[in-house]
Formats: C-alpha cells, sequence, structure tokens
C-alpha cells in the first residue's frame, strides 16, 4: 500500500497544511507560539515572556532578554530541576523523556529533555519530508509503501525516578505513531528494537532480513554498511538489491555520508536515492526536500526558533566556547556561504540553546543550509581553521583519485618541535601507500582552504598519516561503549578522547 495513500491523523494532516510566508513572518510566529505557551514556566515568568509578546519586536525583545545557553549552562540553572520531576519549569508540566547524547567527544552524558510535544513536531517534519519525495524525479513511489529499515538505538529506556532515559531514536521508536506501527512498515519490529547489546540487535536484524521487503533504510552510515555487509555474507549474496529488491531510498543524518560512499555502494545492486536529514537530539531542524539539492531545508514553521552566531573570533574563544553576549541573527538576516553556529529554542524547554553544530547557508532563497562541522571540532592550532566540512570533502577526493574506500577517519593537532602538525589516522580495507595519501590529503586541503595553505608555510609544519583496518576504528568505539547505531566517530581528537585513542592504538586499556 503506497504510502501517499494513507488518511492521517486530523492534528498531523493540519500541521502539515499550515500556510506557507517568507521566512521571518514564519519565525515570528514560531517565536510567539513557543513563548505563549511557556509564558507560565519558571522559565518565562523570570524572563518576562509577557513583555516579549507585547513587544512591536519580539526577536530582538527575546534576544535582549533571553540569554544565551549552552548545555552546562542551561542544564546547571534549569533542566536538573525538571530531571528531578519539577513541572513546568522550561517547559508545562513534567519532563517524561530524556535523551542521552554525549556528541562525539564528551565523557560524561548529557540529558536532553524530549515532550510529547516535541515529538510529535519530530514526526510532522518527518512526514513533510517524506511527502517532498513526490516532487523527486524517477523515484519508484511504490518503495514508499514497503519497510521502514531504522537502525537505532534500543526503546529498552533507563527508569529514573519521574522519566526514561535513552538514545532518542530509541525514544522516538518508542513512539512512532499507532498507525504506521499498524501497517507493519516499521522494521525491525518492537522486539528487536527493544535489544540494548548491539550485537545480538544486528544477529537478529540479519536472521529476519528475507522476511522483509525493505524499501527504507535510515541510520548512521557505518553501523548500516556494517549490517548489510552480514546479511550479504550470511546469504552468500552478490549485493544487498538481490534480498531486498524494493530498497530504493537511504535516509540518513549526524555525519557526512562522503567518507562512506563508495564502500556503501559497493554494496548495492542499483542506484538508491539518498536523503540527508538533520535530527538531533535536540529536535529535527532540518532535511532535504527536493532531489540532488545542494543543502537541506530548514524546518522554520514547526516549532523551532533559529538563531545563527557567526563563527569567527568575536563571538568564540580559540576552544570553540561561545562568548556570554554573542551577536545573534535570526534566517532572513544572515548571509550565504558563511560559517554560523546555530541557537534553537523548542517546545522541549531548550531556550537560545547552542547545539554545537556549526552550518552554512548555501540557499537563502530556499533557506537550505549545510552542516560545517562542530563549535569544538574546527582544527585551529595556529590560525588555519580547518573545518570538518573541509576534511570530509578532502577525504572523498583522494579516494576518489586512489578508487579507494576510506569509511572512517579523524585528525588531531599534535606538537611539532616549536610548532605544530595534523595526525590524521585514516582507515581503508584498500591497498594504498600511506606516502601518497598524505601528499595528495595535503594538496586537496591546500586547494579547499585558503587559511590552511597560509599556514602550512609557516606554524603548521606538516602532517601525518597513519593508516588502520576500519575494524580498528569499530573496536575503539566499543571499547568506549559507543557501539550501535546512533554512535559515530569523531572527526576532530581532543583531550582525554586523544588520550584514550592513542592507548588504545598502543594496546592499553582505556576508562
Amino acid at each position: 500500500m503506497p504510502l501517499f495513500d494513507i488518511k492521517l491523523p486530523k492534528s498531523i494532516a493540519k500541521a502539515l497544511n499550515l500556510p506557507i510566508s517568507n521566512p521571518r513572518s514564519q519565525q515570528i510566529r514560531v517565536l510567539k507560539k513557543l513563548l505563549k505557551k511557556a509564558r507560565f514556566t519558571e522559565f518565562g515568568q523570570r524572563y518576562r515572556f509577557d513583555d516579549i509578546l507585547m513587544s512591536n519586536h519580539p526577536g530582538k525583545k527575546f534576544q535582549q532578554n533571553v540569554p544565551t545557553f549552552d548545555y552546562n549552562k542551561i542544564y546547571d540553572a534549569w533542566w536538573y530541576k525538571t530531571k528531578e520531576g519539577s513541572p513546568d519549569v522550561c517547559w508545562p508540566g513534567v519532563i517524561k523523556y530524556f535523551a542521552l547524547s554525549s556528541g562525539t567527544s564528551d565523557a560524561t552524558s548529557k540529558y536532553i529533555p524530549i515532550t510529547k510535544d516535541l515529538i510529535r513536531s519530530n514526526t510532522v517534519t518527518s512526514f513533510n519530508q517524506l511527502l517532498s519525495l513526490t516532487r523527486y524525479d524517477h523515484v519508484p513511489k511504490s518503495s514508499v509503501g514497503k519497510g521502514w529499515l531504522i537502525l537505532g538505538g534500543s526503546t529498552q529506556l533507563q527508569k529514573g525516578p519521574t522519566y526514561f532515559a535513552g538514545d532518542l531514536s530509541g525514544i522516538q521508536q518508542r513512539n512512532i505513531p499507532f498507525w504506521f506501527q499498524g501497517l507493519g512498515l516499521f522494521k525491525p519490529g518492537k522486539k528487536i528494537a527493544k535489544v540494548k547489546d548491539w550485537a545480538t540487535k544486528l544477529e537478529e536484524v540479519v536472521n529476519n532480513a528475507p522476511n522483509w521487503d525493505i524499501g527504507f533504510i535510515v541510520g548512521v552510515p557505518a553501523w548500516l554498511q556494517l549490517c548489510m555487509e552480514k546479511i550479504i555474507e550470511k546469504y552468500e549474496l552478490n549485493n544487498i538489491h538481490e534480498m531486498w529488491p524494493n530498497l530504493a531510498f537511504y535516509v540518513h543524518g549526524g555525519v557526512a555520508l562522503e567518507p562512506y560512499k563508495r564502500g556503501f555502494e559497493k554494496l548495492l545492486g542499483k542506484p538508491i536515492t539518498y536523503i540527508e536529514t538533520y535530527l538531533a537530539s535536540e529536535g529535527f531542524l532540518a532535511y532535504q526536500n527536493r532531489q540532488d539539492a545542494a543543502g537541506m531545508h530548514l524546518a522554520l514553521n514547526n516549532n523551532v526558533f533559529f538563531e545563527f552566531v557567526p563563527f569567527d573570533q568575536h563571538n568564540f574563544d580559540a576552544d570553540g566556547n561561545m562568548v556570554d553576549e554573542p551577536e545573534a541573527y535570526m534566517i532572513h538576516e544572515i548571509e550565504e556561504h558563511k560559517d554560523y553556529a546555530i541557537l534553537i529554542s523548542t517546545n522541549a524547554g531548550a531556550w537560545r540553546y547552542a547545539i554545537g553544530d556549526t552550518i552554512k547557508l548555501v540557499d537563502k532563497g530556499r533557506s537550505e543550509i549545510i552542516i560545517t562541522g562542530r563549535t569544538k571540532h574546527f582544527l585551529s592550532l595556529v590560525g588555519e581553521h580547518l573545518s570538518v566540512d573541509n576534511m570530509n570533502k578532502a577525504i572523498e577526493m583522494v579516494s576518489d583519485d586512489l578508487n579507494i574506500s576510506i569509511p572512517e577517519f579523524t585528525v588531531a593537532g599534535v606538537p611539532y618541535g616549536s610548532f605544530f602538525a595534523h595526525q590524521w589516522y585514516v582507515a581503508t580495507d584498500d591497498k594504498v601507500e600511506a606516502e601518497d595519501l598524505k601528499n595528495r590529503l595535503d594538496e586537496k586541503l591546500k586547494g579547499l582552504n585558503d587559511d590552511y595553505v597560509v599556514e602550512r608555510r609557516h606554524a603548521l609544519k606538516d602532517i601525518m598519516v597513519e593508516v588502520l583496518p576500519e575494524k580498528t576504528f569499530m573496536a575503539f568505539m566499543k571499547a568506549k561503549g559507543k557501539e550501535g547505531g546512533q554512535h559515530k566517530f569523531p572527526r576532530v581528537l581532543k583531550g582525554k578522547m586523544l588520550e584514550d585513542w592513542q592507548n588504545f592504538l598502543k594496546g592499553e586499556k582505556i576508562a
């Protein structure tokens, strides 16, 4: 049954048919809606949401009244109360769910509040993206009504005194609409989705693969690739389409696809459509809504108010920490092709909250962005300003030149005599000379980043490349307790994570 023929619940249908207007108007409408709902919370009273609502310029008044927050700042002042069960702190009611998130480098888990309102908003944005497929050319619409293999975190959540906590993907799967589950589209199904042990879950998926007719696969590239490799190996297939002939879509996000794409496509029997999403623990922020788009369309009309802080030395220190009173702009005020850190206010009680990502507006008319990295994952030891986007593109170009697959890599800044160097660790199971790889990588980065060119002549004296098998990266993630569909390898290593990685490569036990 094609999904486009399904009659949606009235609440979802109404949300999907909101009137379209210009980006500023959409965002002001969203901000007012959020402020009205939260005006009687502790946060709303403290920062005078009523005054903001009565202002002729609510966007500017909001920025004047409410400070910016990172996780530690908002948790220590507000969110800890919600975790203790206090109602009406930053959003009306008691918070029932918390998404556990450690990002890609922090050692301790973060507790991100998840409300029913947020879950519903995520669902609406998911269906907006799904409906956008009707505008795609040469896409087999019949595949849309097939199974969706969602390889995420466990739906078996940790029980706290007044809440449940776990991976966002597990919380979201646990709250999949009953009518969607009733159609039998959700795979691997409730029982397997509940399994916490990644190896056991993967084995169950592989064993059940012949029973499913999959049209969509959803998840982090590295773990989905591993899953498909195991299916192909177990059933002695030439490619995954011999098992799932209707597989036509891959919905991905959280990490750039470029490093994985070459290895991924070796497992396919025919081309598929790649659909990028920006689903953070704090909300569903953007999605690719047209074929071959350069970026993702911001979800401007669905309970997320966006602000953008120029990612420069005036607003961030050398470690990527935001200053207390940064410059902040709305969507209609920002420029194309400049890096910005993103702030969000949502219907889960995040207010002017820095999620740690940096983006670039690539199409102002369509409000389309790309993710360029993390505020703390840029390498700028001496002013080279190397972004994760630069790294991903350089790796993709080198992979194409050498006809090899590089599914994982990471970089660290290291001392080099009195100066500095970049240490690259590159995963490939293909044959390659490390020195050749190093020289090509260096040249590609020079072509992508003018600051890098300048600093390679001065304080950034060298780059080193160590080639490792892909299983080394997987084994490290397992040793860190970050195995499975929700976790991705950090592109830049610093601090304790770098120390643990270096010790792991030496064969030493890590904490």
